[in-house]
């Protein structure tokens, strides 16, 4: 598949600075999840100060994380293109990456600052769902993250340059950035509501973000022209399955184990 990054839609200029959309849109995604969890935590008299500090690494561990996995299935690309591997404006920032990266260093900060892991995840998990969902925008600005072509009403043009070799004579394309930001949303929805039912459940509602997350992300994938392959595999795709099965295994851990007092 042909490789383009587009150098990312320009949102403002402060003197010199160039201020693109997908930096905007993941600013705005990290200040509001930041701001839930902090209500969040103040509402479950967890530590919110704690809990922030460990989400500040975890976002900084998470997005050096989705660059890095980007990086690693994309290397025909950056391999003839280094200067290019900094470019985060630019877009390229693998979500299970970043998850990885980011849950298991927050979970270390968590540890050490002596919070309770378990309320401490659940707490967090409605922010990263609707940091998704927002952050999935700043795909529509660099014309990324598409799917296979189509003719809905819905669809979406890519302009020639952003397109795929093998797709280069189609103009508009499925906007999966807009599937999966939808779905984040109704994922983002949906732990809200089971917060305050599962709040005798710790873990619980963090599992079932991880498994409503990856049944969606597995469905989506499966337009998406950009996916990253393993022989025949789609490695997102793999990963959604990984995910799925942590999540019923995380579930019924949940369910099976001590209650504690709502």
């Amino acid at each position: 598949m042909g490789m383009f990054r587009s150098p990312g839609a320009i949102a403002f200029h402060v003197g010199p600075l160039t201020i693109r959309w997908y930096g905007v849109l993941m600013a705005t995604a990290i200040l509001v999840g930041f701001w839930l969890a902090d209500r969040a935590a103040k509402r479950e008299g967890v530590s919110a100060d704690k809990l922030l500090n460990a989400g500040q690494w975890a976002i900084i561990a998470g997005l050096v994380g989705a660059r890095i996995y980007e990086v690693i299935f994309n290397w025909d690309y950056y391999g003839q293109h280094p200067w290019k591997i900094p470019a985060v404006w630019e877009g390229g920032l693998a979500i299970h990456g970043g998850l990885i990266a980011g849950i298991l260093t927050g979970l270390w900060v968590a540890r050490r600052e002596g919070l309770p892991i378990r309320r401490s995840l659940d707490i967090v998990a409605p922010s990263i769902a609707i940091g998704q969902a927002i952050g999935r925008w700043g795909n529509f600005f660099n014309e990324e993250a598409f799917g296979t072509p189509t003719d809905l009403p819905w669809r979406l043009y890519i302009s020639p340059q952003n397109r795929p070799l093998q797709y280069a004579g189609n103009e508009y394309f499925h906007p999966t950035f807009l599937y999966e930001s939808l779905w984040d949303a109704l994922v983002f929805l949906a732990l809200l509501g089971a917060r305050r039912r599962l709040a005798d459940r710790p873990s619980a509602v963090f599992y079932l973000y991880i498994g409503l997350y990856s049944v969606g992300r597995f469905l989506i994938e499966s337009i998406r022209v950009d996916s990253f392959w393993v022989g025949s595999f789609r490695v997102p795709q793999l990963a959604s399955l990984v995910g799925i099965a942590l999540a019923l295994g995380g579930l019924f851990f949940a369910w099976t184990g001590r209650k504690i007092a709502a």
